[in-house]
């Protein structure tokens, strides 16, 4: 009881924002922050396709939470690999960094800065280009003119909704509807294997990281002193 506690009175914040996202998890009200997470994973495969070799055409993502990426080289199993795990190990590594240093400010600032780089550079559709450069605004405004606080509390939001959508996501396309054309499906033809096995694996890697993440990243409070800070 005492460890439960503990637990309780040095997270609840935290454990109150993750209810309150996986509560409105379906509804209009965090549509912006899954569309972000999709502009995550596809940013992934883009990342990854450029660190081996390849060139990156085209990145696009829709109101629908769909995206792409369109490009020529690379490396196909890292490229393919890279969307579900690069998105999770992206939203856990801004959690992290929200609950253990004081960057806020510099990563939601460096954070608005390369979504606005890659608008720039791979985005030509219209809502993609628009969602993109209005985050990336957002951001860098929000970096520059709020609290501390406020930044710690965007980044916790952001690494939150990564870590609900990764597990969730692939466990929809890749197992639930094994049908769908995913990065699973898609691994499963040009590598070999089955759409399920893959998403099977990546799932117990995502699980497997937030685990990790939970375990190491949360420390003994996760407290935002809010009355000194805003």
């Amino acid at each position: 009881m005492q460890v439960l506690r503990r637990v309780i009175t040095g997270h609840w914040q935290l454990m109150c924002l993750s209810l309150v996202i996986a509560l409105l998890w379906s509804t209009p009200a965090v549509l912006p922050l899954r569309i972000l997470t999709v502009f995550l994973h596809e940013t992934s495969h883009a990342i990854v396709t450029l660190a081996t070799g390849g060139e990156v055409l085209n990145l696009t993502i829709d109101p629908y939470e769909g995206g792409s990426v369109t490009a020529r080289g690379g490396n196909r199993f890292l490229m393919l690999s890279a969307g579900y795990t690069g998105s999770l190990l992206i939203g856990a590594a801004l959690f992290v960094i929200a609950l253990r240093t004081d960057w806020d400010r510099r990563i939601l600032a460096l954070f608005g800065a390369l979504t606005l780089l890659v608008a720039a550079i791979y985005i030509r559709d219209l809502f993609a280009l628009v969602f993109t450069l209005t985050t990336g605004v957002l951001m860098l405004a929000t970096a520059r003119y709020l609290s501390l606080a406020v930044n710690d509390l965007i980044l916790r939001i952001i690494g939150i909704s990564s870590m609900i959508y990764a597990p969730l996501d692939i466990w929809d396309d890749t197992i639930a509807r094994s049908y769908l054309r995913s990065d699973a499906r898609m691994m499963a033809e040009e590598i070999g294997g089955t759409t399920v096995i893959w998403g099977g694996l990546w799932l117990v890697i995502s699980l497997a990281v937030i685990g990790v993440t939970l375990r190491y990243g949360l420390g003994r409070s996760s407290n935002i002193s809010l009355p000194r800070s805003l």
